[in-house]
């Protein structure tokens, strides 16, 4: 009997599996040009695709090596793309109000791709092929409009931690006092300057991207032949948002259901390897190494040549200490580099932060990498050059887990003694450690987390969507309550008056004869 019960028992639970876990037709949308922000799509799709789900993959980046279940819908050749192709120069003309033209220009392009014969096919896919559909949300809102076109529920993908733009139509709680911009380098507990420029960058920037956004909505009325009147229309077709943040390195905020967190979705190092040569550089260097990039887009080789000697005074000061650096073309570097430094066209960032010996990370403060160094508690020097870096870093350096220099300022001083001191003050190792706990501490991984609640929303579509977004905002804010509330209360003192005054009057007049005759007596 006891033997029934426990197969019964593992059947359901075999049952229930099955159910659960049924192969899903998932449409993955990243027009984007940029590398950094695909990796993190190609990590969740992938793993979709390892566990049985079909995926079909619209990107720039067609996978090398094929894997069963995951299909290429490729759109190489479309738009330049942005690996190892900006150089210094051209980072000091962002800014949050570059940046909004940035979202114009990029958005605008990557929404003409709607339009040409590289997406035609996947327009003409009829109605529920596809379960789910995953998107970025970051400069082309109109790739939403593929999920009532399509008719499958949507799922927002958000590289960076929330947009400020994005608060608003999904119903969270945007505070300015306590929740610092994309584009500020504040902390949480802000001087009243900061919460005044923190208030003015939040609001202009949000509106000018908006506005933006905005010219979009021919894109969506020309390929989807549907009417919309603003951009936040096509926010109410978006089931589920994950956004690639953590409280333990971003803002303690609150959030409704169908906002998820998955910051590091995409650290994992099961398919990197060093090679056989880097390994053995990096065994060699007992001494300790630092690894040195600043990403998959911008070039260190086109800094200034006095920035530059700046970097090779520094790594020859700090041997026998060895640096590691990322250089997409390590030719142009100018002569005399320092002995103690190998350089590479291309690393496995993930094996290479794992190794034991490297111990410290110069970076330009991109949220990918330095998630990676947290996860594999190697604490950061930050050199921040533009959007978002700068707020990452000043974060970090507030849980004092990197050190915070200015490109601008950089000197040879103050670059060996923010070497050192990550390397030999044990304050640094020690909190990288506590914050690593706490962001990796979770129930399931970050991967999970995302998987799990996309096949949850292909299976419920919008149930965890917020009523908020069905409101006008004078509804939302209750101004038509506060407006009623008042104009009855204006009504009712109006009307105690009136009723004051008649009495007071008809109480004078009934006292004025029997003043007149007592008078007369």
């Amino acid at each position: 009997m006891t033997f029934l019960r426990a197969l019964l028992l593992l059947g359901g639970v075999l049952i229930l599996q099955t159910q659960g876990t049924s192969a899903l037709r998932v449409l993955g949308v990243f027009p984007l040009p940029g590398k950094s922000h695909f990796i993190l799509a190609e990590n969740l799709l992938k793993e979709m695709a390892r566990r049985g789900h079909s995926v079909d993959m619209v990107s720039h980046f067609p996978t090398k090596n094929p894997i069963p279940n995951y299909r290429d819908i490729s759109l190489r050749g479309s738009l330049p793309i942005a690996v190892n192709n900006i150089s210094f120069e051209e980072t000091r003309t962002f800014s949050g109000f570059s940046m909004a033209f940035f979202v114009r220009h990029t958005g605008t392009q990557i929404c003409e791709l709607l339009g040409t014969p590289y997406l035609e096919e996947l327009l003409r896919t009829p109605k529920g092929t596809y379960d789910v559909i995953i998107v970025e949300l970051f400069t082309a809102q109109c790739y939403i409009a593929l999920g009532k076109h399509l008719d499958a529920p949507v799922v927002g993908l958000v590289a960076s931690k929330m947009h400020d733009w994005l608060f608003d139509p999904f119903a969270n709680p945007l505070n300015p006092s306590y929740m610092p911009s994309l584009f500020s380098s504040f902390s949480q507990r802000m001087t009243f300057w900061e919460r005044l420029t923190n208030t003015f960058v939040m609001n202009v920037i949000g509106l000018q991207i908006n506005y933006y956004l905005n010219e979009q909505i021919e894109y969506v009325e020309k390929n989807f032949n549907r009417r919309i009147s603003s951009i936040n229309d096509l926010y109410n077709d978006v089931s589920l948002l994950l956004v690639n943040e953590h409280f333990s390195i971003n803002e303690i905020k609150p959030a409704t259901p169908d906002v998820i967190d998955v910051g590091g979705l995409h650290v994992h190092d099961d398919d990197q390897m060093v090679t056989p040569e880097l390994e053995k550089w990096l065994d060699a260097s007992t001494e300790g190494c630092v690894y040195f990039t600043f990403g998959s887009m911008i070039r260190i080789e086109t800094l200034p040549p006095e920035k530059l000697k700046i970097l090779y005074e520094t790594f020859e000061k700090i041997a026998p200490v060895r640096v590691l650096m990322k250089i997409a073309d390590p030719k142009i570097l100018p002569k005399g580099l320092p002995k103690n430094v190998m350089t590479s066209s291309w690393m496995p960032q993930v094996a290479v932060l794992k190794h034991k010996n490297v111990r410290a990370f110069i970076t330009h403060g991109g949220l990918l990498g330095t998630q990676e160094a947290l996860a594999h508690k190697v604490p950061m020097i930050g050199i921040p050059l533009f959007g978002d870096q700068h707020t990452n870093i000043r974060t970090y350096q507030n849980k004092n887990i990197a050190i915070a220099l200015s490109i601008d300022t950089l000197s040879v001083d103050g670059l060996t003694n923010a070497i050192i001191a990550v390397l030999n003050d044990p304050k640094y190792r020690k909190n990288i450690a506590h914050i690593s706990d706490l962001f990796l501490s979770r129930p399931m991984s970050a991967l999970d987390t995302a998987v799990y609640w996309v096949e949850y929303t292909a299976r419920h579509g919008t149930v965890m969507k917020s009523p908020a977004t069905e409101l006008s905002w004078w509804q939302l804010y209750l101004l038509d309550v506060y407006g009623f509330i008042i104009t009855c209360a204006l009504i009712i003192l109006y009307v105690l008056k009136k009723i004051v005054t008649t009495v007071w009057s008809c109480c004078k007049r009934n006292q004025t004869p029997i003043s007149k005759s007592k008078k007369n007596r």
